[in-house]
């Protein structure tokens, strides 16, 4: 009786030990299917495309804000509003070129701030006799109110109706219709605004982008453009621009650049043209001596 259960318990033990140790594959097949899966594929690679390279280059316009522009934002620009300057230059005698020029500088080109919340083109604040919706925007003061339109097509015709409406603006209308020059320094006069560069600005931008030729749609006369160049290529100064104590900004150049070629500080260089932060623009002329 001790035997068989000795002889019970000896295959109990035996059949407990062998339920416990793992299987083992013993073929080939069996072997393979108890592999670890491995990702044979390759990681998708990331390619960047190369874009045709183009003159189109980039500037800062300083307005109601600091907006960076490309040249073809600038031509897009001109394309979409021209039809409205010089409708406006028939109605109201100011010239197309310094319309769009100024559109093009206070608005940022259709992209600064005050365009894109208020479609304000032209930096018009709200005044006394404003009556219409409007919007705060930091300029000379903080939260100043700026008149709202609905759309940029009535911004424009209020800036003719601004012009044409103010007193002290009455000696741009003695000015010849063409002649942009005299317009752009006038309305500096008048007070349109604090910058003592804003005319040269207004120019810089008639004369690289060939606005004075809408001038001449509407006055009948031949245009001979000024800047032989298209918009986006390097830009050539006037042979006027050789004065020693004076250099006019060229693609590329930054305060940095300039005050290095003239051995200046960048903050002297600011002094010297009563600078308050770092944007310039291509055809600004800047006092280096």
């Amino acid at each position: 009786m001790i035997k068989k259960i000795v002889l019970l318990f000896t295959l109990l033990v035996l059949a407990s030990c062998s339920s416990g140790k793992p299987a083992i594959a013993t073929t080939k097949k069996a072997a393979a299917a108890q592999k670890p899966r491995v990702a044979t594929s390759k990681k998708p690679v990331r390619t960047i495309k190369n874009y045709p390279t183009t003159n189109n280059t980039t500037e800062v316009i300083q307005s109601t804000s600091r907006t960076v522009v490309t040249t073809d934002l600038i031509s897009n620009y001109v394309l979409q509003y021209k039809d409205i300057a010089m409708g406006n230059m028939k109605t109201y005698g100011i010239p197309a070129s310094i319309i769009l020029a100024q559109g093009i500088l206070e608005s940022g080109a259709g992209k600064g701030d005050l365009a894109l919340e208020a479609n304000n083109h032209f930096g018009i604040k709200c005044h006394k006799d404003w009556l219409g919706e409007s919007v705060r925007h930091d300029d000379d003061s903080a939260q100043e109110c700026f008149r709202k339109y609905r759309h940029a097509s009535e911004s424009y015709k209020d800036h003719a109706l601004f012009l044409v409406g103010k007193k002290r603006y009455e000696t741009l209308f003695t000015y010849k219709k063409d002649d942009y020059k005299s317009w752009a320094k006038g309305l500096r006069a008048a007070g349109y605004a604090t910058d003592p560069k804003y005319p040269d600005k207004l120019i810089s931008y008639i004369e690289r982008y060939n606005l004075h030729q809408y001038d001449c749609q509407v006055t009948g006369r031949n245009y001979a453009p000024i800047n032989t160049s298209a918009p986006g290529e390097t830009y050539q100064p006037n042979s006027n621009s050789n004065d020693p104590n004076s250099y006019e900004v060229q693609k590329g150049d930054t305060l940095y650049s300039i005050s290095k070629k003239f051995n200046l500080q960048v903050d002297d260089l600011k002094q010297k043209n009563d600078l308050t932060d770092n944007a310039i623009s291509i055809g600004q002329k800047l006092r280096v001596k």
